[in-house]
C-alpha cells in the first residue's frame, strides 16, 4: 500500500464542484469530504485518498483526488453497482464533474425510455412528488 500523502483539495478544487453543482441543480448541493482507499495502479498500489461525496435526485457521487490535477467520478444507486464515465482519470476537476454528471444523466434518460417501453404504471406506483430539478444536457 502506498504511503505517500495526496494533497486535500484546494479551495479553488472545492469551488470547481460547487460551481458546477451548482449549475446543474440550480440549488447548493452539500459535500462530504472523506478518504477512500483506491487502487491508483502500477508501483503505487492503494492508497488513502482524498474524496468528495454528494447525493443529488437519488444517486451518490464520488469523485476522488488521486494526485495534484489527477482525479476519478463515480456514481451509484446501490454501493455494490457503482458506474463511472469509463476514463480512468482526468487531469482536469471541471472536465471530471462533468462528464460524470452527464454519464448519469445519460444513464437516467436511457432508464426511463427503457422504463417507458414497458406497460403503464398505476396511480398507486406514481411518485408523490414530481421532480423539478432543472434539466441538464437533455434529461
Amino acid at each position: 500500500m502506498s504511503h505517500s500523502k495526496i494533497p486535500d483539495f484546494t479551495e479553488t478544487e472545492l469551488w470547481t464542484v460547487r460551481s458546477t453543482l451548482k449549475e446543474r441543480y440550480g440549488r447548493d448541493i452539500e459535500l462530504q469530504m472523506a478518504d477512500s482507499e483506491v487502487m491508483l495502479g502500477g508501483a503505487d498500489g492503494m492508497a488513502w485518498c482524498p474524496s468528495l461525496f454528494w447525493n443529488a435526485k437519488g444517486a451518490n457521487f464520488t469523485v476522488v483526488k488521486l494526485g495534484p490535477k489527477r482525479f476519478r467520478a463515480y456514481f451509484y444507486y446501490h454501493p455494490e453497482h457503482q458506474l463511472g464515465t469509463g476514463i480512468d482519470s482526468y487531469d482536469e476537476l471541471g472536465e471530471c464533474m462533468i462528464s460524470v454528471l452527464q454519464v448519469e444523466s445519460d444513464h437516467m434518460r436511457k432508464q426511463k425510455i427503457s422504463t417507458d417501453q414497458t406497460p403503464a404504471q398505476t396511480d398507486k406506483d406514481a411518485p408523490d412528488k414530481p421532480d423539478t430539478s432543472p434539466l441538464f444536457w437533455g434529461d
